[in-house]
């Protein structure tokens, strides 16, 4: 093992998530330290965050809110200037509340005479039927104290971002931060535009607190990692400070949105901001990237890493086998403000408050996806294709040791699919240290989980599975090569359920051939699964045609025909098709996110799905009316 003098600062870059650190920096930061590299981290999505949501912050925010004509300025930012005494005296309570330092506050919250409260809480009249009924009871009931002032909180919060949004910034977002100018973006051109803008003030917040993590660590090379397209713009903000400050100073762009959209950049002038770009894991491209910086390998040995030379971007992937997942080491935390992170509560779907609420520590079961035959599914890439997993004993260590440096016992397994066999050794291991965590993870709906399985799973402190449905349609299903169909996934999950492990769905609409009528009838499947006790919560989402899916890649397989574009120089990821079928799906999605917010609260479970679609006739329900029923009585 060859030990790299260099100083390494991994960064996370807004935005992300509020309630825990994105663990991309905390793998390769622990992996670094294991080769005896001289790694830090940080995570300068929170710590924007904290800076613009403080006193002082919404102070700067006011004075440019001011300079603002009176006739331009919107209900939300007039309420903020006129309370902004109120927001200056509640924000730093609010804000410690949040991350759970101080509990009482939620007394204050929940009598509603604290927070000023704007047009966010506009919504919550919506559910009052008389006029001193509990608006939130239906979610909280009378108990609840603290979810519910969090969700107060958490709109409290929201108005302040509106205000931010319309004086100083159009484009922020809690997670999605600029993300149209990334997204699919097959030119380079509005990204470097919004980059010669000049700066306002989230950009001057986070170039200040840039070169405060700069002058703190002094690095050498910093790592910014991106893994959605709502953390692009911040990414090339912080490197562009970083090139402004000390040119010298080598930073490198990696993650998910990278690995999915940027696999044939050509654009030179990515290059102003960052020296290399690093494709898949990053372990065995940084390690290999380390020994050319230090002189110890050419140019031509660099693996899956883009670079500029001579004016053109370069492709450099000497043949090189990947670190096994069982030798990447335990991710640290050590560095990143663990105690400092914010618990919202946004969305009351439950399962979407495990993601936005409580402190999760981020790991994985195992690399890539064991089934990887999802037609819609990116299964060429790497961090799908590529099936390796850990042994039960190293993977407990890892838990043991994350705990030990975190003093939290949460998990959520970020896998794709997280295997049974393994999720079964897991958990005798769990129970054979009787070690006593709490975890969630995303499944397939597989026959493998039996009751027996789904029992023990609870038993080692699993709460919760989320797991693809996608469309409720055995056609379709078959035609997306789920390995599943509609009466297995509701055996699966009503074993889940019945081990008291919160069941959640994902589903989808708009794939391609999928008619009005297999429409209807997957609502009749999710309606049916819901009343059944199968699944408490669920989502649909619109399919999108990838270029590193099956469908993307073998359209005529799929009865479709993609819709040419020019072929860009910077992302390329989603992809426009024509269906034959004819069917406006967006129309239909409308009725089916009202439908499924209503199942949730056990509202219309016994009624003709057909009434969800109020601005368009739809045939009969195909699916006989007890399918589900039968299913569970037969399994």
């Amino acid at each position: 093992m060859s030990v790299s003098p260099l100083r390494v600062l991994s960064v996370i870059p807004p935005m992300t998530q509020l309630n825990t650190p994105y663990p991309s920096t905390a793998y390769l930061t622990g992996f670094l330290r294991q080769q005896g590299i001289t790694a830090a981290q940080e995570d300068l999505a929170i710590a924007l965050v904290l800076r613009l949501f403080s006193r002082t912050g919404l102070e700067e925010i006011r004075s440019v809110a001011q300079r603002l004509p009176v006739k331009q300025r919107s209900a939300a930012t007039a309420f903020f200037l006129e309370h902004f005494a109120a927001y200056a005296a509640t924000i730093d309570p609010v804000i410690a509340f949040l991350q759970g330092r101080d509990s009482t506050l939620a007394f204050r919250i929940c009598g509603r005479m604290l927070l000023p409260e704007g047009a966010r809480f506009n919504a919550l009249n919506e559910y009052l039927v008389e006029e001193d009924e509990d608006p939130l009871g239906w979610a909280f009931g009378s108990l609840g104290l603290q979810d519910r002032a969090r969700h107060l909180a958490t709109l409290y919060l929201n108005d302040l971002a509106d205000v931010l949004r319309e004086a100083v910034d159009e484009r922020f977002e809690f997670v999605r931060y600029a993300e149209s100018i990334a997204q699919s973006a097959a030119s380079f051109d509005p990204l470097a535009a919004a980059l010669a803008a000049p700066l306002n003030l989230i950009d001057k917040t986070l170039q200040s607190l840039t070169l405060q993590a700069l002058a703190r660590h002094a690095p050498q090379v910093v790592l910014i990692s991106t893994p959605f397209p709502g953390s692009v713009y911040g990414a090339f903000r912080i490197a562009q400070t970083i090139k402004a400050h000390d040119p010298a100073i080598t930073v490198v762009l990696g993650g998910g949105y990278v690995n999915t959209e940027l696999r044939e950049l050509s654009e030179a002038r990515v290059f102003d901001y960052f020296d290399f770009i690093t494709l898949d894991d990053g372990e065995r491209p940084t390690l290999a990237l380390f020994d050319h910086l230090a002189g110890q390998r050419s140019q031509e040995r660099l693996v899956r890493t883009f670079l500029r030379t001579e004016g053109r971007v370069r492709y450099v992937n000497f043949p090189e086998l990947d670190v096994p997942f069982n030798e990447v080491g335990t991710p640290t935390w050590d560095g990143l403000p663990i105690d400092q992170y914010l618990s919202v509560l946004d969305m009351l779907n439950p399962m979407h408050r495990l993601w936005s609420d409580g402190r999760w520590n981020k790991l994985t079961v195992a690399h890539g996806c064991y089934w990887k035959k999802c037609s819609f599914c990116d299964v060429s890439l790497d961090y799908i294709s590529r099936y390796e997993a850990a042994n039960a004993s190293t993977l407990v260590d890892r838990i043991e040791a994350i705990i030990a440096e975190t003093g939290q016992s949460g998990f959520h397994f970020v896998d794709e699919a997280a295997p049974p066999k393994a999720l079964r050794a897991m958990a005798e291991e769990l129970l054979r240290r009787n070690l006593a965590i709490t975890w969630w993870g995303n499944i397939r709906f597989e026959k493998s989980f039996t009751p027996e399985l789904c029992e023990l799973l609870a038993q080692s402190g699993c709460i919760a599975i989320s797991g693809g449905l996608e469309v409720a349609s055995d056609r379709l299903l078959k035609l997306m090569k789920k390995g599943v169909s509609v009466e297995q996934v509701a055996r699966v999950t009503h074993a889940f359920s019945e081990a008291g492990i919160l069941v959640h769905a994902y589903l989808m609409y708009g794939f391609p051939t999928q008619t009005v009528q297999d429409t209807v009838d997957a609502l009749e499947y999710v309606r049916q699964l819901f009343a059944a006790g199968c699944i408490q919560s669920g989502f649909f989402h619109r399919f999108s045609c990838t270029v590193h899916s099956p469908v993307g890649q073998h359209p005529e397989d799929y009865g479709i025909r993609l819709i040419p574009r020019p072929k860009g120089t910077f992302a390329n990821n989603d992809i426009a098709f024509i269906d034959p079928s004819g069917v406006d799906h967006a129309l239909l999605g409308r009725a089916l996110s009202k439908a499924i917010y209503n199942f949730m609260h056990g509202i219309g479970l016994d009624q003709d799905v057909r009434n969800w679609f109020e601005e368009c006739r739809v045939p009969r329900p195909q699916v006989a009316r007890h399918f589900i029923t039968r299913a569970l009585q037969e399994g």
